[in-house]
């Protein structure tokens, strides 16, 4: 059964279970939800407050870097065995002005991760993690995010996406994997979280 927090109000206590969770294993963590929902700027504000009580060092990865374009969603998602692997874990890069695959960017497979971004919960990620997030926030509003922040480089893809998402969210039941069900309290946006 997932635990409800609310944010920003449970900020710390989810830190907590972020950290008892991952007593005695790598601490792996993954973060999902729909686009504009947050996770980005929750994801920075965690790395912060778990180094904050000693969980030094955590790798933070935007699925934002490796999507292979607009239409990438589940290919990303299939690529999370690489992402989270033990030996030479890590990604290729994704240009998404040349629209193409770059640089291949190496992670510690022995050092905490924290792995954010729309298709980030499977039931691989959920098998490997030591905690599941699901980030909750209605279209409407999350549709109003995202184009703020991003403006008319993603007006013209936010459709396609949201079909995706919604390919996502039947496939892989990303809410029913979570360990911990994430509602914002409507301070989001002002930067609490």
């Amino acid at each position: 059964m997932a635990t409800d927090m609310t944010l920003p109000d449970d900020l710390d206590r989810l830190v907590d279970r972020l950290v008892r969770d991952a007593r005695g294993r790598r601490p792996v963590m993954v973060l999902d939800g729909g686009s504009g929902a947050g996770k980005t700027r929750l994801a920075t504000r965690l790395v912060g407050a778990l180094g904050e009580r000693g969980m030094h060092g955590v790798q933070l990865v935007s699925m934002d870097s490796f999507y292979p374009g607009w239409d990438g969603l589940q290919a990303a998602s299939t690529m999370l065995p690489e992402v989270l692997r033990v030996h030479d874990p890590g990604y290729w890069r994704w240009d998404w002005q040349a629209g193409r695959r770059t640089d291949r960017v190496g992670l510690d497979g022995d050092a905490p991760i924290l792995v954010e971004g729309c298709g980030a919960l499977t039931a691989f990620s959920a098998g490997v993690g030591t905690t599941a997030m699901w980030f909750v926030m209605d279209a409407a509003r999350r549709k109003q995010r995202a184009l703020g922040r991003d403006g008319e480089l993603y007006a013209p893809h936010w459709d396609r996406w949201a079909a995706q998402e919604r390919q996502h969210w039947r496939r892989d039941r990303p809410r029913e994997l979570a360990d911990v069900i994430l509602h914002d309290a409507g301070q989001v946006d002002a930067g609490a979280v």
